[in-house]
């Protein structure tokens, strides 16, 4: 899929999460909420940072190219070490190590792990990451441009700085579902393994298919493409994903952020 319906379908999912914490008796602070799905909506495009086209990878300038080299050689050598007699030959990462369920728990734990031993400053650095990759991705073709480029990582420097200060407020969520001393912020990790896992998933519906199991081999194939029947697929950025799939994500995110907030 696209980066807006990839964006899309993490928010949705994030707050149907929400809906789902609430009438399991945990319910989110509204913070939790919206920091969770601002955070979910920019991790579902982490995944493409094996492809060196995709939104991740001028999200952070020079940088963020060079990271996408660097995991797309790291995906393309992981593949070509584990790939079994039925996976076929391949030139580029793309679509392999980082669209796979260990990597979206490994990323995810990493993230929880760095919240809760980094402090305040790692809080920052998780939540600024996360929302100059939703704003891209919600705001796709508002975003384009090295001007455009700069007032998005304004922005989101400042809404992170404020998100935090709200968060850490008593009761607003920094302990939210891990309550223990010293697990503020240990949720953290959460939107992000559904993010990634939710861009799998929507891959996963396209004509290639996503590699989600792997390294779980199926028949003679370690990536094994996993997806729906031939016929339910769809080719990314057509009509289905345009006119079917966006607007379903927003109704969705909007029912699931009402149940959240016990509106309905």
């Amino acid at each position: 899929m696209m980066g807006p319906a990839h964006s899309l379908s993490g928010a949705a999912a994030w707050l149907g999460v929400g809906a789902a914490a609430a009438a399991a008796g945990h319910t989110m602070p509204w913070p939790v909420l919206l920091a969770g799905a601002l955070i979910c909506a920019g991790a579902a495009l982490a995944p493409d940072l094996d492809h060196k086209a995709a939104t991740i990878s001028r999200a952070f300038g020079p940088l963020s190219r060079w990271l996408c080299e660097i995991v797309d050689k790291l995906s393309y050598a992981v593949y070509k070490g584990t790939r079994k007699p039925g996976d076929p030959r391949r030139s580029g990462g793309h679509r392999t190590l980082t669209h796979t369920w260990l990597w979206a728990v490994l990323i995810g734990g990493g993230t929880s792990a760095l919240a809760i031993t980094g402090g305040r400053w790692a809080v920052l650095v998780i939540l600024f990451v996360h929302l100059v990759l939703a704003i891209e991705g919600l705001l796709w073709r508002a975003t384009r441009g090295s001007s455009a480029d700069v007032l998005v990582w304004l922005l989101a420097a400042t809404s992170a700085w404020i998100l935090a200060g709200v968060l850490d407020k008593p009761g607003n969520g920094a302990d939210w579902l891990f309550t223990a001393p010293g697990q503020e912020y240990l949720w953290l990790g959460l939107p992000i393994v559904l993010g990634a896992l939710v861009h799998d998933i929507g891959d996963a519906l396209t004509v290639s298919g996503c590699p989600i199991l792997w390294p779980i081999p199926i028949g003679r194939k370690r990536w094994y493409p996993v997806g729906p029947p031939g016929p339910m697929r769809f080719r990314a950025g057509s009509w289905v994903e345009l006119r079917v799939l966006m607007p379903a994500f927003m109704v969705l995110g909007g029912v699931g952020c009402a149940a959240a907030l016990n509106v309905i």
